[in-house]
């Protein structure tokens, strides 16, 4: 085999892994993803794609797993006829998919590394693009990798090793949360400090004066005769990491006081998919934590909803309102829970797993 194409084998096989591996760790996020996407091919194309929002998590699960087991049957060259036929169609379908994202501005995150790296779809419809050149690279000498791949032993035994931690992953991460956290809710940050920008803004001024464009740093003196135009942010950078927390009652905003002290968060994304089973344990930690964490209650879900939840499971808990999508960010457990110290964020669970008293007043210590 020539450079070209061993250069190849290996970039397609090590992203394929990267990128699968990064949505096998949240399967969730990624179905979240995937039913972004339903949504608008049955606004845009059919409303046959509203029958296969149900079933984003198995797609979710069976196309990032895919991805990690193509990946490694790349690099170890198992069955290259097989596998270079299935990668050119996957990166086909997902080239036509970010370029309409992209280009009618359906999808603004592809979601292809999860939250690890965000791209634009721009950048998501160009990275597929190198992707397709290295996969007909591929498929054009798969006949001679599949022949020098013969030569390997045990490739069959690595890629079905690889399928069956890959489902375990998964599988973790569903019933319990992601292994790693790559948002900015992760275990550890200060939400305030998130919602600060990092440094002083900078700002360009564009003016126009005789048909011709100036930029200035400082807005100049309306004696010079300068029109304004519009003004530019030097340094987005320095954007807060986090624009949208927010939080509500019909009192009003609730924000800042839900970033003080200790609080128990118990965040329901909305009444109607939420598991129940657990919510007498959620009580009776709540009840526990007296004097020590204030627990309350964010949903999404409309106050007759979460009222009509609340009196059904006695769930004697003040509640607050919150974006649907901010709580999904937050926590990929419906219900689940967020230990809060004045904004840092000490410790999170899903449903799965509810922690005692005793283990949250040791992390609040």
């Amino acid at each position: 085999m020539n450079k070209l194409t061993v250069t190849a084998r290996y970039l397609t096989g090590i992203l394929f892994i990267i990128s699968g591996l990064i949505k096998v760790n949240d399967p969730v996020g990624t179905q979240i993803k995937l039913q972004e996407y339903f949504e608008v091919f049955a606004a845009d194309i059919s409303p046959v794609f509203h029958a296969l929002v149900p079933y984003a998590l198995f797609f979710s699960v069976f196309l990032s797993v895919l991805e990690v087991v193509l990946g490694m049957a790349v690099l170890v060259r198992f069955k290259m006829k097989l596998t270079t036929t299935i990668l050119l169609l996957m990166i086909v379908f997902f080239t036509f998919l970010t370029f309409y994202s992209a280009y009618f501005n359906k999808v603004t995150d592809c979601g292809c590394f999860g939250d690890a790296l965000k791209l634009t779809p721009w950048q998501s419809f160009e990275k597929d693009l190198v992707l397709l050149v290295l996969i007909l690279i591929l498929f054009v000498n798969r006949n001679k990798m599949d022949a020098a791949g013969e030569k390997t032993s045990g490739r069959g035994l690595i890629v079905a090793a690889t399928t069956v931690i890959c489902i375990g992953i998964a599988w973790y991460a569903i019933e319990h949360l992601p292994f790693i956290d790559f948002r900015a809710y992760k275990k550890g940050n200060d939400i305030s400090a998130l919602m600060q920008p990092s440094a002083e803004y900078k700002y360009s001024y564009i003016m126009v004066k005789e048909s011709k464009e100036y930029q200035f740093d400082q807005y100049p003196d309306a004696a010079e005769g300068y029109e304004y135009k519009e003004i530019k942010l030097q340094n987005p950078e320095a954007q807060p990491v986090i624009t949208d927390f927010s939080v509500w009652n019909n009192e009003g905003e609730f924000t800042e006081q839900i970033l003080q002290g200790n609080r128990l968060v118990v965040i329901i994304h909305t009444t109607e998919k939420a598991s129940t089973g657990e919510i007498s344990e959620i009580k009776a930690l709540a009840a526990s934590l007296e004097g020590v964490a204030q627990p309350l209650v964010l949903t999404s879900s409309g106050e007759a909803s979460f009222d009509a939840f609340r009196h059904a499971h006695q769930l004697a808990i003040p509640y607050y309102f919150a974006d649907a999508t901010l709580l999904k960010t937050i926590i990929r457990s419906n219900p689940g829970l967020m230990l809060l110290k004045d904004g840092v964020v000490v410790e999170k669970w899903h449903y799965n797993d509810v922690p005692s008293a005793g283990e949250v007043k040791e992390l609040l210590r």
